[in-house]
């Protein structure tokens, strides 16, 4: 019991840390423990959402309190998040566990890519 409290700390102040660095960057490495921990991949990426909701709050508040937030240009992006994020939910009810970890793993190579081409 005590191993399993250690693990899910690590991950917590892993992920957490990788939130405030990058802005939501956690949520990768949260899907990533949470995969290993909860042996479910599409409750690992819901479990997940719940962290990084959290984890962006405070985050956001100390964004803010240090002025490195554009609000207009955030939030603008909001109501295509939205419209997004519930298509986003409706195809992950009905999509394979195998097929979301390839199609997962493939967002992930790619943003990275971008990021190093960029």
């Amino acid at each position: 019991m005590k191993k399993e409290k250690s693990k899910k700390l690590f991950a917590g102040i892993t992920s957490g840390f990788l939130n405030g660095l990058f802005g939501s960057g956690g949520g990768v490495v949260a899907v990533m423990f949470l995969r290993n921990i909860l042996q479910d991949e599409k409750k690992a990426h819901a479990s997940a959402t719940l962290m990084i909701l959290i984890m962006s709050i405070v985050s956001l508040v100390f964004y803010g309190l240090y002025g490195h937030i554009d609000w207009g240009t955030g939030l603008s992006f909001v109501p295509g998040g939205i419209i997004g994020a519930v298509l986003g939910t409706r195809f992950l009810k009905n999509m394979q566990s195998d097929k979301l970890k390839r199609l997962f793993g493939l967002v992930l190579a790619v943003s990275g890519m971008v990021m190093l081409l960029r």
